[in-house]
């Protein structure tokens, strides 16, 4: 265990306030948010310990979530860090915002709660208002549970001011955001040894002193360039993103993920990097696929089944990165199994699961394993242990067609 963080104690914690407090810790200068549900409960949690005087950071409530990111992009053009949050139909009407924040190379960071969109009205859980953005030019995480979702906040501002590349952490809400588990806050003093008071280079911020242009006015000459500096960037970053959470690992290991891994050595063959974890046999016969919280539910079911499922070889492959796509560390896993269920909380609609999509696409002509979609928990239906169960005897027929699994 590392001594830095041998001081910190495991807590029971809402999601919510877990992700506050490692918030606060990592000490962004400038946060700007406006309430939407279930992301209410972490950015109330920051106005308090600003009003408390347990924080220096500049807090501006918002009119919208439009203003909300325009001022988390004006404050980190100016050179410092910053921070939001939101969730659906919040993130939407970011969308301009969001584009604006990658095209001009910004460090920022925001937590997306997921939550349906609308219409019908939901205000519960499912991922939809993440992957309407997965074009948007960010690097986006998946959390599974609250430590993963702390530990990636922190990690995410190390990547984004390496790169100037912006990252959303994704959390799924109410599952994540108001549910309470063990967790791990870092404190301020450990953080930053492991990520440092930001300090851009001259020519990357707004300074009177050093005038530079940005989000600037890009003629055909130039536009299709730009946008492609930023996509081999964001493939370049799959390296970086996994050589920072092996840091963030050595620095901040502690008691629980040890015992976790040391499972993982034991009973499985691959385990787990920044981008991805499988949980499951060294040959599976069947893989299922998924992002998010929902991961915890399969791996219960594999766990509470143990003897069956490994005899019958199940895995789990947990994606963490959904931007950039990790499609190279996603065929190593699933090449040996026979049958892949993707399971996603949204659907790209008309066609298949987005996740479905990107692990098919990377899979054509590369392996032989049939690749099938399967749609859970959209607008908050609970996802149950035996609809798991029934995707695994489902992803044995011969059809390949998209499955809704509502019960």
């Amino acid at each position: 265990m590392s001594k830095n963080i041998q001081s910190s104690k495991s807590q029971i914690l809402e999601g919510s306030h877990a992700i506050a407090l490692a918030i606060k810790n990592i000490n962004p200068a400038v946060i700007s948010a406006y309430p939407i549900t279930p992301q209410t409960h972490i950015v109330e949690d920051l106005a308090k310990f600003k009003a408390d005087g347990q924080a220096k950071y500049e807090y501006v409530r918002a009119e919208s979530e439009f203003a909300a990111a325009s001022i988390i992009l004006g404050a980190s053009a100016t050179g410092t860090r910053v921070y939001s949050a939101t969730s659906s139909q919040g993130l939407l009407l970011m969308t301009e915002v969001i584009f604006n924040i990658a095209g001009m190379r910004l460090p920022v960071v925001i937590t997306c709660a997921n939550r349906a969109v609308s219409a019908p009205i939901s205000i519960w859980n499912d991922q939809q208002d993440a992957v309407t953005i997965r074009d948007a030019g960010w690097i986006m995480l998946f959390a599974e549970n609250h430590q993963e979702a702390v530990d990636q906040h922190i990690i995410a501002y190390k990547v984004a001011e390496k790169l100037n590349l912006p990252v959303m952490v994704n959390i799924d809400g109410y599952i994540l955001t108001h549910s309470y588990e063990p967790v791990v806050i870092p404190e301020a003093k450990q953080i930053k040894k492991y990520l440092p008071d930001y300090k851009p280079r001259v020519g990357q911020f707004l300074d009177p002193a050093n005038p530079i242009t940005m989000g600037a006015f890009a003629t055909p000459a130039h536009y299709m360039e730009i946008r492609q500096d930023l996509h081999d960037d964001l493939i370049s970053s799959l390296k970086v993103i996994n050589e920072e959470y092996k840091k963030y690992k050595t620095i901040f290991s502690e008691t629980n993920d040890k015992n976790s891994s040391a499972l993982c050595v034991m009973r499985y063959a691959l385990c787990e990097n920044g981008l991805l974890e499988y949980y499951g046999p060294k040959n599976p016969k069947i893989i299922l696929a998924a992002m998010g919280s929902v991961v915890g539910t399969i791996k219960e079911v594999m766990d509470e089944n143990n003897s069956s499922f490994l005899n019958s070889k199940v895995g789990v492959l947990k994606v963490k990165t959904f931007r950039p796509f990790p499609a190279e560390e996603i065929l190593k896993i699933i090449k040996p199994a026979k049958y892949i269920a993707v399971i996603d909380k949204s659907i790209s609609l008309g066609q298949i699961g987005p996740l479905a999509s990107d692990i098919k696409a990377a899979g054509q002509g590369k392996v032989k394993s049939k690749i099938q979609s399967f749609i859970v928990g959209l607008g908050g239906r609970d996802v149950t242990k035996e609809m798991i169960k029934k995707i695994i005897a489902e992803v044995r027929k011969n059809d390949d067609k998209i499955r809704f699994i509502g019960k």
